[in-house]
């Protein structure tokens, strides 16, 4: 990938460790606990190493960023970078992200109306995008995909081969649908098995490395 998972991990761990910089007065940094910001909130950029973060609905926010807990982001909230390294991501409905959102051992959702200015990024875990706008794009190694009804993904999709580290995390092949009216511009590549289903209403860019399998209706066949 453009941008590995390995220094993606590799970054936030030293995060973890370095000694704690000069923040500024609306920042919030915890490194053991939950970090918390109220509904209709402002605040700067919001970091924990053991521990969540909740972010209010309504809320204006800088990045968030955690090592080891997940990240939850209710709607209509405004918002820069999301990060974990250990945990999932959900982002509720009509929130619009500055930045990319990524995590390495987790899901990511992305409810109604999301506008997502950066890419979208993970390693181990299943993305699902409902009516949502992606920038950048959707790079990944394992996990099933869902560019869902409406959804805009400008950046192309790209599934990396896996690592002999990741080989573990890999039971099945992963199942990415690109579902009903929805859109991914620029090429969508994958360097190992995937089952690839297109609904009959999508527009997709070009495919390499699989089949693109049409289907009709609100849902995708059940993979073999």
């Amino acid at each position: 990938m453009t941008r590995t998972r390995f220094a993606f991990a590799v970054s936030l761990a030293l995060f973890a460790t370095a000694p704690a910089a000069l923040a500024a007065d609306d920042d919030h940094s915890k490194v053991n606990g939950t970090v918390t910001i109220d509904a209709g909130e402002r605040a700067g950029d919001l970091d924990t190493v053991n521990g969540s973060i909740k972010i209010g609905a309504s809320a204006r926010v800088g990045d968030a960023e955690t090592v080891n807990g997940s990240i939850k982001v209710a709607d209509q909230v405004r918002a820069g970078g999301l990060s974990t390294v250990n945990g999932s991501i959900r982002v509720g409905r009509n929130v619009e992200m500055g930045d990319d959102i990524g995590t390495v051992n987790g899901s990511i959702f992305v409810d109604r109306g999301g506008n997502i200015r950066g890419g979208v990024e993970t390693v181990n875990g299943a993305i699902g995008l409902v009516d949502t706008d992606v920038a950048g794009g959707i790079e990944t190694v394992n996990g099933d995909l869902t560019v869902g009804a409406g959804s805009h993904v400008r950046g192309g999709i790209h599934y990396e081969k896996p690592n002999h580290q990741w080989l573990s995390f890999k039971t099945r092949d992963p199942k990415v649908i690109i579902g009903p009216n929805a859109r991914v511009d620029g090429p969508l590549v994958f360097e190992h098995e995937v089952k690839l289903y297109v609904h009959e209403s999508a527009r997709i860019g070009p495919v390499t490395g699989a089949t693109a399998i049409r289907y009709e209706g609100a849902r995708a066949p059940t993979a073999e």
